[in-house]
């Protein structure tokens, strides 16, 4: 079995010589980072990308490949459906096959209390005219023929879609830069320069690039880089592993997820494995500092995460990566260009139990890579994306929490007029950044 193609090793694609000077920096080459520097392009606005190490080369390629809108949050719902539009749009302007495909998601129910939850959702569903509907027992066999387990029912989505996450991200990259985007990889953004309390450049390995407006979209490593400056977000990274198979025969064309499998068919021929919900967190000082905000979804789902007592050494929360530097040395972002975190054995032998057990036709499972990547997490499930209060002309949009690859061109196209202070067509008040300070009470999102 090979491990994750994206390491350091990769030949540098974008390696634009340093601006001095550019109207919007965005830091960190992920989906939203991507996507926001090319809606900003569009309007004709200079753009900067900093990527300290690949493009894509985090949780953006390292996801399911799942574009859905079932299961979202209330609050997500029109942006990933603006999203939808934009991926089918973005998929023929790149001019390459991202394996961007209309088959569906699908959620399995054992039990009358599952079924009750996805029933919440169709509602939801219904308001936007979104195309979820339920099934019983029948039909959901009927679906998926293939299954050896009877289900309660399912609730599935047909309009939902998929695409192939590592080659998707870097070809919307190769677009953004097409349309102007000065996209430079290897290269940390290490501070950011403030002057009369607002922006006034980003600091960088290479020097400074003066700038009025920045755009925090670093995943995993935001709330570190944030805390620097005084910003702090209630933002955890947990660990999820993943596997890919050879080629297999056809068994079902979309996404499909149960308490403890879920699988999609890829644009390869094998399918794309992981746990049906369970994660791994390193404890650090962050776990420690908001565990009181990640109480109500402890006490929802108490056997989701996994509790590990340390992370590796250099991981954004590790007890030994340093909270402050200055913007003349070597930051935690250089250390790590690449989060790599290595897949939890024991999660790959439970998807190939539980998707032989689905399956029992496949003798074997084959098993061809597999990875691991940190995924960005807020206590509620939902993202912050909001000017940031502290500090004017700074943007943060982070905290996905494993939405971020199928929301993100709607996010990244919300995003850009945030910073340009236009119309954004849509409410962001859930996702605002005081409402884990400003004495609101806590309102989980559908972990669906």
């Amino acid at each position: 079995m090979t491990s994750f193609p994206f390491t350091e090793a990769m030949p540098i694609q974008f390696q634009a010589p340093l601006p001095k000077a550019s109207e919007v920096v965005v830091i960190g080459g992920g989906v939203i980072g991507v996507t926001t520097a090319l809606f900003l392009a569009r309007r004709k606005i200079s753009v900067t990308l900093l990527e300290k190490g690949r493009i894509a080369c985090e949780q953006s390629s390292r996801n399911w490949g799942w574009i859905r809108q079932q299961g979202r949050d209330a609050a997500e719902l029109p942006i990933v459906i603006e999203a939808q539009r934009l991926w089918r749009q973005l998929a023929e302007e790149c001019g390459q096959d991202i394996g961007l495909k209309q088959t569906g998601v699908t959620y399995l129910a054992r039990t009358d209390k599952e079924m009750a939850r996805f029933a919440k959702f169709l509602k939801i569903a219904e308001m936007h005219g979104v195309d979820t509907r339920l099934l019983d027992q029948g039909g959901t066999a009927k679906l998926i023929p293939a299954m050896s387990r009877t289900f309660k029912g399912a609730m599935t989505t047909p309009s939902d879609m998929r695409a192939e996450p590592w080659v998707a991200v870097p070809a919307l990259a190769r677009l953004a830069a097409r349309h102007g985007v000065t996209i430079i990889e290897n290269c940390a953004a290490r501070m950011l320069d403030t002057a009369a309390g607002r922006i006034s450049g980003v600091w960088t390995e290479q020097g400074r690039i003066a700038t009025s407006n920045a755009v925090v979209a670093s995943g995993a490593w935001t709330s570190l880089f944030l805390r620097a400056h005084g910003v702090s977000i209630p933002q955890l990274s947990v660990r999820a592993t993943v596997a890919a198979t050879a080629p297999m025969p056809e068994i079902h064309s979309g996404a499909v997820a149960d308490e403890h499998i879920a699988f999609r068919r890829r644009h390869d021929g094998g399918y794309t494995l992981a746990s049906g919900g369970a994660s791994q967190l390193y404890v650090g000082p962050d776990a420690f500092r908001h565990a009181t905000k990640y109480l109500p979804a402890l006490m929802a789902n108490p056997f989701g995460t996994h509790y590990l007592p340390a992370a590796p050494r250099g991981y954004p929360d590790s007890w030994s990566t340093p909270r402050r530097w200055n913007a003349d040395e070597q930051s935690p972002f250089e250390r790590m260009r690449i989060l790599n975190p290595a897949p939890k054995a024991s999660a790959l032998r439970d998807m190939d139990r539980e998707f032989r057990a689905l399956f029992p036709q496949f003798e074997t499972v084959p098993l061809k890579k597999s990875w691991a990547g940190m995924i960005d997490a807020m206590p509620d499930v939902v993202p912050i994306v909001d000017r940031a209060a502290e500090i004017p002309g700074l943007v943060i949009a982070t905290g996905m929490s494993g939405h971020g690859f199928g929301i993100g061109p709607g996010m990244g196209r919300v995003v850009s007029d945030l910073v340009q202070g236009n119309e954004i067509g849509h409410n962001l008040h859930r996702f605002r950044q005081s409402r884990f300070s400003d004495g609101s009470s806590l309102e989980l999102g559908p972990s669906l």
